[in-house]
């Protein structure tokens, strides 16, 4: 058995079940014009303050979904050297492969707290390397709807 078929073993036990919880981290309009400006995307509901409190339907701006989207190996901790030892045993390399589906059921208001939860959907053994499934859910505090539900493939390399 080598270090792909120990890593599809110990994964397959995992399938279903949150194996992280990150900590909660808070949008502010700094980082919500950052993303504006990396992007180009300067729609007002995310970046006019003012005009947002008259006439955004959520009173307030809101973040990018995609700057939801992209904060997921940060909500996730899945590239901190001490996450990927203990959660790849015998890999050297991580890669994000793609996306099967990705949703943003409600909007992440600016100052809103968000934190992902991590569930392996499924995992297989390639020819060079392991592929896992996660569905990562982003949670709002105090919201019932989470702002981003997606289905994250990874790839990983001995």
């Amino acid at each position: 058995m080598d270090e792909y078929d120990r890593l599809v073993e110990m994964y397959k036990t995992k399938i279903g079940k949150v194996i992280h919880t990150g900590e909660w981290v808070k949008i502010e309009q700094k980082r919500i014009d950052a993303f504006a400006q990396a992007t180009g995307d300067i729609q007002w509901i995310h970046t006019d303050t003012e005009k947002s409190k008259k006439h955004s339907p959520y009173k307030t701006t809101i973040a990018h979904g995609f700057l939801t989207l992209s904060m997921i190996p940060f909500l996730t901790q899945s590239n901190s050297p001490v996450f990927f030892q203990k959660n790849y045993p015998g890999m050297r390399m991580r890669i994000n492969y793609g996306l099967n589906k990705v949703r943003f059921p409600t909007p992440v208001k600016v100052n809103s707290r968000i934190r992902a939860q991590t569930v392996p959907v499924s995992v297989r053994k390639l020819r060079d390397s392991v592929e896992i499934i996660y569905r990562i859910t982003v949670e709002v505090e105090n919201t019932d709807k989470p702002a981003c539900i997606a289905e994250q493939i990874v790839r990983l390399y001995k």
